[in-house]
């Protein structure tokens, strides 16, 4: 009886609206949100009802007293909106909660702390007081799951009451106990001292646009996770004390993901942060080879309030972020003009001007081969003729322009044609070149191949297109570039034998790819080629990198044996980067590629970050192939373990696979992997 009525107190006060100071509020109640990513999915009914997972930390108020003490009125919660005891006493499970305050000064866009810390030697080179959670404040329990924390901070007499504030939160709840993980909750509540509205923000990106690659912000052990709350601490105040390197959000996101295109490092330096060199072909830099830092589209997106100030508010801060060899003081790389302020940006650089390529926003960031100018190369394949065992098909398709006139084979500078099959696993492939290919006044081509397809094939194969054709912008210009308009790949399925078309499986889905690989240069093989960008659709890449391929072809000699190019392997494998053990591939021209310090952005172990249609479950569809991998034992081996072990190196997953192989009848994965099996694919990823 106790317990049912704790629980109905409980649920009264989620219930009941709660006064705060300077407001009211009613706490919403959240559904249970657990899925198969979740290891609470999973768990037992009883130990659910018992621990309740998950975290939810709500701001409901913040007052200030006159001598500057502030006091944050909160609510923790679990996911059904039951109050949670900080100290896991009454509700499993200790939860830690900090908090920071800033505000922005009259005039200003950014924010200025008021919780800092100092930091000196012997931890630093340097030393100086840095945005920081506050340290020292005291808890107090106002009745179940609602608390007030007092800041140790005081705000200094005379603070602007007329100016935004905002105090973010920040909480963690350990459930490891209950091999639950760690929960982590974030809140930032903004408001005006004087009561009046809040006019003044700071909201030019939101978490989502990150998540389209990072799938959950998590940074600090985690416990960050919304761009409100970083911009707080990562101020024009915090920089790096080992380095100097500024560490204001935009100054550090930038440069970040800008990589080995910021000016600097193209030059020859190094970009570090304490020990993590972001150089771009050292520790964690990434971002310059899944796409282009010039997009800035990529994160700046619609709906913040400020979504447009990258290109209608430029700063020596957020361009000399990326543009790091700008001397605005001496005007150095800087057509010789010193920039004391950044009062005079926008008369050079506005928006977007007439033409591309100018000294506009838009203009000064257009990627050659993105340029609204080009006037594009559209594929509609028509049909394939003469497909049959041991005969060579005609391949029919229209080769046009966006505005529908026909474009010469001979006017691209790459144009080939890949045929695969079956496509219920492809075994084999050949690429022939078709830019010798006869064409009609209307844009229709024909290509024969050369090369015939096996006596024995049968089933449905696939033919799909590459190419590129150089495309000259600005004429004449002092801004002429030479831009490569590239075919999206597309492919074609076609039967040999007269059975009916059956599509190959789909396995991932080319938007997820386009999520964290935009524009052409990559998805795409040669990425240090000018042709980066031909092969940019994951169903294209795997007409060739198929279970058979390896890069014996490409290796030399003295690093035999050979390493397999099976997709799934391949992708598993650059996607694990410095997660892993590596050994290099050798790919088209024996150019040496080796990914160990490629970073993932997301969690791997989301594979529905990739995968559609639960193509990750086991068992897998009957009549796939074994993959080829002659450095590996066995070789070769089952599809499901040769994909998991892309990832899963080590050598107790490798001689796990082993046993669990069969050389007669294959794989046994399925048993203890299989969807509904204790230790199905979802359940052993799942956080």
């Amino acid at each position: 009886m106790r317990l049912r009525s704790s629980i109905l107190f409980r649920l009264f006060l989620v219930l009941a609206p709660t006064v705060v100071v300077g407001a009211v509020v009613t706490f919403s109640i959240p559904k249970p949100a657990f899925t198969k990513h979740d290891k609470a999915y999973y768990a037992d009914p009883k130990l659910i009802n018992f621990v309740r997972p998950g975290l939810v930390i709500k701001v409901q108020g913040v007052n200030i007293s006159s001598d500057g003490t502030v006091r944050v009125q909160f609510r923790v919660a679990d996911l059904k909106g039951l109050p949670l005891d900080l100290n896991g006493v009454n509700t499993p499970g200790e939860i830690s909660v900090n908090f920071v305050i800033a505000y922005i000064p009259q005039g200003q866009q950014q924010y200025v702390s008021y919780t800092t810390h100092f930091v000196g030697p012997p931890e630093t080179k340097m030393s100086g007081n840095l945005p920081h959670a506050d340290i020292g404040g005291v808890f107090q329990q106002l009745s179940d799951g609602v608390y007030q924390y007092t800041f140790a901070t005081k705000l200094p007499a005379g603070f602007d009451t007329s100016a935004t504030h905002t105090v973010g939160a920040f909480a963690s709840r350990s459930l490891t106990d209950f091999d639950l993980g760690t929960q982590f909750s974030n809140d930032v509540y903004t408001f005006v001292p004087s009561g009046a509205a809040v006019t003044q923000v700071r909201d030019i990106i939101r978490t989502a646009s990150c998540d389209k690659c990072h799938g959950q912000l998590a940074y600090h052990e985690g416990k960050r996770r919304e761009v409100a709350l970083c911009v707080l601490c990562h101020t024009p105040q915090n920089q790096d004390l080992n380095t100097g390197q500024a560490l204001d959000f935009r100054a550090i996101i930038h440069k970040i993901h800008a990589g080995a295109d910021v000016d600097s490092v193209a030059a020859g330096g190094t970009f570090v942060i304490s020990v993590h060199d972001f150089t771009g072909t050292q520790d964690y830099s990434i971002f310059e080879s899944v796409a282009d830092a010039r997009n800035c589209q990529s994160c700046h997106e619609a709906g913040p309030a400020q979504a447009d100030a990258w290109k209608t508010n430029p700063s020596r801060a957020a361009c000399g972020s990326c543009h790091d060899l700008v001397n605005f003081g001496t005007g150095e790389n800087h057509v010789d003009l010193p920039q004391v302020d950044d009062k005079q940006c926008t008369n050079c650089h506005f928006p977007k001007g007439e033409l591309e390529f100018d000294t506009s926003i838009i203009g000064a960031h257009t990627v050659p081969n993105l340029s609204t100018s080009l006037p594009g190369v559209v594929v509609q394949f028509l049909r394939v003729d003469n497909a049959g065992p041991g005969k060579k098909p005609t391949v029919v398709f229209t080769l046009k322009d966006n505005s529908g006139s026909p474009i010469a084979p001979s006017q691209m500078d790459l144009l080939a044609l890949v045929i695969a099959g079956p496509t219920t696993d492809y075994s084999y492939w050949f690429r022939e070149d078709a830019t010798g290919a006869q064409a009609g006044s209307d844009g229709t081509v024909s290509y024969t191949f050369k090369e015939a397809l096996s006596a024995n094939a049968q089933g449905t194969y696939t033919v799909g297109i590459e190419g590129s054709r150089p495309v000259t912008l600005l004429a004449g210009t002092r801004k002429e570039v030479t831009a490569y308009d590239f075919i999206r790949n597309q492919m074609f399925n076609f039967s040999v034998d007269g059975s009916p078309i059956q599509p190959r499986r789909t396995i991932v889905s080319a938007a997820k790819c386009a999520s964290c690989h935009p524009g052409p240069k990559c998805l795409s093989c040669h990425v240090d080629t000018p042709h980066a960008g031909n092969r940019n659709n994951f169903d294209y890449c795997a007409l060739c990198h198929n279970p058979n391929e390896t890069d014996a072809s490409q290796r030399p000699a003295d690093q035999m044996p050979a390493e397999s190019m099976d997709l799934a392997v391949l992708v598993h494998k650059i996607h694990t980067g410095e997660n892993r053990v590596w050994r290099s591939i050798y790919g088209i021209g024996g150019i040496e590629d080796g990914y160990d310090t490629v970073r993932f952005p997301g969690d791997r172990g989301n594979c529905e970050a990739c995968h559609v249609n639960g193509s990750e479950q086991l068992p897998l569809p009957a009549g796939l192939l074994p993959v080829l991998n002659p450095n590996e034992i066995p070789n070769p081996r089952g599809k499901a373990s040769a994909a998991c072990l892309g990832c899963h190196d080590t050598q107790a997953a490798h001689a796990h696979a082993l046993v669990n192989t069969s050389s007669i009848l294959g794989e046994s994965c399925d048993v203890c992997h299989g969807q509904d099996a204790e230790f199905s694919v979802s359940r052993v990823h799942a956080r």
